[in-house]
């Protein structure tokens, strides 16, 4: 394991390297938060591309493979189409609002009523995803270097704090730029063939396995219905997905760039599928099936292949924590903190809050880690966090996009409503029931349409003023944050 150690370090050492790097660029919240908004195509694309394919894409994708076949490419492929709808549709307009959260678009779209609310459901969501991205170091350090589990949180814990907090957005672009190459590598051009060839190629496969694992919806129509709800919703409306979005350095980077990360991650749910099914044959009896991916890995590759693979499966698992790492700390910084103690800012004072939004990366990447330690559940924590963001954030977002006679009023109590009654059904029917998401969704929707029609219309020179940041034309500002008793 010698050789496979040596690519495993000099990867993480580049990392923290980066992050180094990254810091003398970050001089500005613009900087820090969003990469001063100028990321070209290639760069764009890229790091939307390994923000969004994650440890579950990857470790769970192939978890899938070996238990439902190529059906199992479903959860990775609504992955892939909410983010293809997000570009093709909605990117263009959200990049030009120049904001930093969605809660500050909320506030743009309502008139400044809607932001700590909707900042504590997203934060909630961008915490849970960085934790459950936290916990599957366990599973990859284990596999590298047989280290307990806490030992194995903590170390990958501190790196990604570490070159988070250095250089903010810039450095966890660059490094998401080197995981995007190495995830190409690791899993596309070798693992892929390498798993069939190893299973006896797709003749052999199909003689070996149940028929069934060659039905594209051998997994169930309720279950790619729910992947859907979460997942390709989930993508359209998260923060850690806008402020990738906020990078882009223009209109046509956006929509084309995350077109082809979409259309990646299509290829990189079907790669995932067709090596867990390869994994079936090859270890028919595993215990669990996201032990197929550390499996293949160790038993099936040569050495310095499999140290690179493995390599790839980490990089997966870092590109989306520090994404929902500084996700989570911008969103506590500016919709929450800032908020509360009802902080004014101001243009010029751009450049002292780097500062800031650094310690809330480092404050958050331990509460993380501490969170990522006493949790076990990675797909319990996962689903609480994306049934709170669809459940309550889903329809004011997409409605205040496309209704106009949405209100404050009915923005509010869809957040609140939609969140409760979303908790409420979890406790009802259990954390990974279908129905909590399903019924919340459609409270959140009926109260928003009731509650905006029954009260007075948006005020016209907030949707005047709307328009013009949609369409681009107002200058680079955050909306100033409401005191907490409005």
């Amino acid at each position: 394991m010698a050789v496979d150690y040596t690519v495993i370090v000099v990867y993480l050492a580049g990392m923290l390297a980066m992050g180094w790097w990254g810091m003398r660029r970050a001089k500005s919240k613009s900087d820090f938060l969003v990469a001063g908004r100028r990321l070209g195509p290639a760069m764009y694309s890229g790091t939307m591309a390994a923000i969004v394919l994650g440890g579950a894409s990857t470790i769970g994708g192939v978890g899938l493979g070996y238990q439902y076949g190529l059906s199992g490419a479903w959860m990775v492929v609504t992955i892939g189409l909410g983010l293809l709808a997000l570009s093709l549709f909605f990117s263009a307009r959200i990049a030009r609002l120049k904001v930093y959260t969605v809660s500050e678009m909320l506030d743009l779209r309502y008139g400044g009523k809607a932001g700590v609310i909707s900042g504590l459901v997203m934060w909630a969501y961008t915490l849970m995803l960085a934790v459950t991205s936290t916990i599957a170091y366990a599973t990859i350090f284990d596999v590298l270097f047989d280290v307990n589990r806490t030992l194995a949180i903590i170390l990958g814990g501190t790196i990604v704090v570490a070159y988070s907090t250095l250089g903010g957005m810039w450095s966890i672009t660059l490094t998401d730029m080197v995981q995007f190459v190495v995830k190409t590598i690791g899993v596309l051009l070798l693992l892929l063939p390498i798993a069939v060839v190893k299973a006896g190629g797709f003749g052999e496969m199909r003689a070996q396995l149940p028929t069934s694992y060659f039905d594209p919806l051998g997994v169930g129509g309720e279950t790619i219905f729910t992947y859907v709800l979460i997942y390709t919703f989930g993508m359209l409306i998260g923060q850690d997905i806008w402020q990738r979005v906020f990078t882009a350095g223009s209109d046509r980077t956006a929509k084309w760039g995350g077109t082809v990360a979409g259309t990646y991650c299509l290829v990189y749910a079907v790669a995932g599928a067709v090596i867990g099914t390869a994994a079936k044959v090859l270890y028919p009896k595993l215990a669990s099936p996201d032990d197929a991916f550390a499996t293949i890995v160790k038993d099936e590759l040569p050495v310095g292949v499999r140290g690179l693979v493995l390599a790839a499966a980490l990089a997966a698992v870092m590109s989306t924590s520090s994404g929902a790492l500084i996700a989570c700390a911008t969103v506590a910084n500016n919709d929450i903190w800032s908020r509360l103690r009802g902080v004014m800012r101001k243009a010029d004072e751009e450049h002292d809050e780097v500062k800031g939004n650094r310690a809330f990366i480092l404050v958050m990447g331990l509460a993380v880690i501490g969170t990522a330690i006493a949790l076990n559940n990675v797909v319990e924590a996962l689903t609480v966090a994306y049934n709170l963001l669809v459940g309550g954030l889903l329809v004011p977002i997409l409605g205040g996009l496309l209704w106009k006679r949405g209100t404050a009023q009915g923005a509010l109590a869809a957040v609140a409503v939609g969140g409760l009654a979303v908790v409420g059904l979890m406790a009802g029917y259990g954390i990974l029931a279908n129905e909590p998401v399903y019924y919340g969704l459609l409270a959140s929707l009926a109260v928003y349409v009731v509650v905006s029609l029954a009260t007075r219309p948006t005020d016209a020179a907030v949707l005047a003023a709307w328009r013009e940041r949609l369409a681009g034309r107002a200058p680079e500002s955050a909306p100033e944050p409401v005191p907490a008793h409005q």
